[in-house]
C-alpha cells in the first residue's frame, strides 16, 4: 500500500508491513526520528528516504555526514564540552574569525560571525538553547551559489548582497545566472548520491583558489532569482518522487 498523506499513515500506524510506502515527508517534531527509525526498521519504504528527512532539516546533521564536501573544520557543536574542545583546535590551526549557523533557523537569520573565539564562548557557551550548531572558518570572500538539481535538469544562480556578508537575497541581495563546470555539477551529484535525496537545492561557496564546499542542502528552497516556475519544479520533483516509488515496486495507492 502507498500513503501519501501523514495523516492516513498515522491512522495505519500500528498495521503497516514490509512493501507499504509513504511518498511524502514526516513532519518536523520530537518524534520524526524514531517514527523513521521504526517505519525503516519495519520494513517500511519511505520517499524521500529516511536520511534524506533528517539531513533535509538539520544544519548540524548535514555537518556531520556531508563534512568531506564541506570547509575543512566545519564542526557540529551539541554541548559545552564539544565547544571548548572545537576552539582549542581553531587556536592551533590559528583560526581567529568563525561563523557559527543555528539549527532551525533559514535565510541566514541564524548565522553569526565571530572576530574573537573567546566573544564567541561568552557568548554561547553556557547557553543551553544555543546548542546545536555548525561552527566553521569564516571565509571573507567566495561566489554564494544556489544550485537547483532534480534528475538532468539542473540551474544555478549567484546570490550577492554587497551589505550583507550573508549574501541573502531576502535581505536586499541580487542575483544572476550561473554556469556550473562538469566538475562543479558532478560535486552537486555527489552530494545528492550521499545525502540519498532525490532532489535538491545546494548552496555552494566557490573560493577564489576555484575550491568548492557545500554550504547547505534541502529537498526544497526559495526559488527567488531562478529562471525556472515553482509550478514547473514541482511537477519535476513530483515525477521525480514517482520514479522512486515505482522503483520500490509496491502495487496498491492509499487513499
Amino acid at each position: 500500500m502507498i500513503y501519501n498523506r501523514f495523516s492516513d499513515l498515522i491512522r495505519n500506524y500500528h498495521s503497516l508491513a514490509p512493501g507499504d510506502v509513504f511518498a511524502g515527508q514526516v513532519p518536523s517534531s520530537h518524534l520524526k526520528p524514531v517514527i523513521l527509525a521504526d517505519l525503516a526498521a519495519r520494513g517500511v519504504r519511505l520517499v524521500p528516504p529516511p536520511v534524506a528527512q533528517l539531513l533535509n532539516g538539520s544544519k548540524t546533521a548535514q555537518a556531520m555526514v556531508l563534512s568531506p564536501w564541506m570547509l575543512p573544520n566545519t564542526i557540529a557543536v551539541s554541548r559545552r564540552k564539544e565547544l571548548v574542545d572545537a576552539l582549542s583546535v581553531y587556536h592551533r590551526l590559528g583560526i581567529e574569525t568563525a561563523v557559527t549557523k543555528s539549527e532551525g533557523l533559514h535565510c541566514g537569520h541564524g548565522v553569526r560571525k565571530w572576530a574573537d573565539p573567546e566573544t564567541l564562548y561568552s557568548c554561547l557557551g553556557l547557553d543551553k538553547s544555543a546548542y546545536p550548531f555548525v561552527l566553521q572558518p569564516y571565509v571573507g570572500e567566495f561566489l554564494d551559489v544556489r544550485v537547483i538539481l532534480v534528475e538532468e535538469f539542473c540551474e544555478a544562480y549567484t546570490r550577492t548582497n554587497p551589505a550583507n556578508f550573508r549574501q541573502n537575497l531576502s535581505g536586499g541581495g541580487s542575483s544572476t545566472h550561473y554556469t556550473l563546470s562538469a566538475e562543479q555539477i558532478d560535486f552537486c551529484r555527489q552530494i545528492l548520491h550521499r545525502s540519498q535525496m532525490p532532489f535538491a537545492h545546494i548552496d555552494l561557496m566557490i573560493c577564489g583558489d576555484n575550491a568548492i564546499y557545500l554550504s547547505e542542502v534541502r529537498l526544497n528552497g526559495g526559488i527567488h532569482g531562478a529562471q525556472v516556475s515553482r509550478q514547473t519544479l514541482d511537477r519535476l520533483k513530483q515525477a521525480r518522487l514517482d520514479s522512486f516509488v515505482q522503483q520500490a515496486g509496491n502495487r496498491g495507492v492509499g487513499e
